[in-house]
């Protein structure tokens, strides 16, 4: 009898392609990360930004998990308002203007948790060749739709930094990215209950020195 390994099926179901309502309720440090782009290797502080998503597919149907609750997906970014950054980009379309100079000195993304967005989904190609499902652009949720009234949020508003990690909320967390995270220099000065390491210095928090006073819109 041979024993003959293969792809499995997997049973996830992606957000539809399109332009959905979405809530974010959740950022996660991934610490620093390796990055590749047309063979140039970096390592960058990264982090990932989760939406819940609210409205219905081509067919009228709810997009609804198969426990009857708000599907989600999520972005990840490199830790950084420079000019060419993602996360500057996304944010500033997010919350209708740019990011002044003040500003740029440092934003406190827990302003974002709870807040309200028009997110357009699409497929893209990885290298390895199979096909993801992203989150493209995040825009504001227009007038009209915010005065007929939001939705209620389903998700708890959650922010996990490596620096003071909820182990609780880590738990709750896909392999994968417990992995991911797990993987970065920074989780790697922690013991296995997630605190620093006593021979090691505490790594910074990359949300500490972001300012309080800045509201997201």
């Amino acid at each position: 009898m041979s024993i003959v390994a293969k792809e499995g099926e997997s049973s996830f179901t992606p957000v539809p392609v399109g332009m959905h309502l979405a809530r974010c309720y959740r950022i996660v440090d991934l610490g620093t990360q390796k990055s590749e782009f047309q063979g140039q290797v970096k390592y960058l502080r990264k982090i990932m930004i989760q939406f819940e998503v609210h409205g219905e597919d081509e067919s009228g149907k709810p997009i609804l998990t198969q426990k009857n609750e708000p599907m989600s997906i999520s972005k990840n970014f490199t830790l950084s308002l420079a000019d060419k950054a993602t996360l500057r980009k996304d944010l500033s379309a997010w919350r209708g203007r740019d990011f002044t100079e003040e500003e740029r000195k440092g934003f406190e993304l827990k302003n974002v948790l709870g807040v309200w967005a028009m997110i357009t989904v699409a497929k893209d190609v990885g290298s390895n060749g199979k096909e993801y499902t992203n989150i493209k652009n995040i825009n504001p949720v227009p007038k009209s739709i915010r005065s007929a009234g939001l939705p209620e949020g389903h998700n708890k508003l959650d922010i996990f930094s490596i620096d003071n990690p909820d182990m609780q909320l880590f738990d709750t967390f896909s392999q994968f990215l417990q992995d991911k995270i797990k993987s970065s220099p920074e989780w790697q000065g922690k013991d296995s209950s997630g605190k620093a390491k006593s021979h090691q210095s505490e790594k910074a928090d990359p949300f500490a020195d972001m300012g309080d006073d800045i509201p997201f819109n």
